[in-house]
């Protein structure tokens, strides 16, 4: 089925408005039935949403919540994205990153596969030899540098 753009007219305002193929497209997917009815803004004037381009979520009047509250760890005041919860602490970005755990390059290391060229590498940086190291590895890997250390 092919949609060409439609001048409808708006029941609030009167104006004229566009009704792009595009959104006729939109509407026949949504199996909507009905055309719209009304303009952009007078559709936004009714549901209350004042519309300010390149606004963001504040366009659609959406808000971020702010909560002031005082930090638990240090007790200086700061804002917050979220509602806090009774009982549970409530951290100012400082005290929040500073309690992060952070990884140590081994622990990194644990969790990221690595490949047998990497491996090498790897030994090769540390100045450990390869046969102290090859129990430690995959057993794929180990008999892959075996087979190569012997020849």
């Amino acid at each position: 089925m092919e949609f060409v753009d439609r001048l409808l007219t708006c029941n609030d305002c009167g104006g004229e408005f566009i009704f792009t193929a595009g959104e006729q497209l939109f509407f026949f997917d949504k199996q909507f039935k009905n055309d719209p009815k009304r303009c952009k803004p007078c559709k936004s004037r009714r549901s209350g949403v004042v519309a300010r381009p390149g606004s963001g979520p504040a366009a659609a009047g959406l808000s971020r919540t702010e909560t002031r509250t005082s930090c638990s760890a240090c007790g200086i005041d700061t804002t917050v994205p979220f509602k806090p919860t009774q009982g549970r602490p409530v951290l100012c970005r400082q005290c929040f990153q500073s309690q992060r755990p952070v990884m140590s390059p081994a622990r990194v290391a644990e969790q990221v596969p690595l490949t047998l060229g990497s491996q090498i590498t790897a030994l090769v940086g540390t100045g450990t030899t390869v046969s102290n190291r090859i129990s430690e590895m995959p057993s794929s890997s180990a008999d892959v540098l075996a087979s190569a250390s012997q020849a």
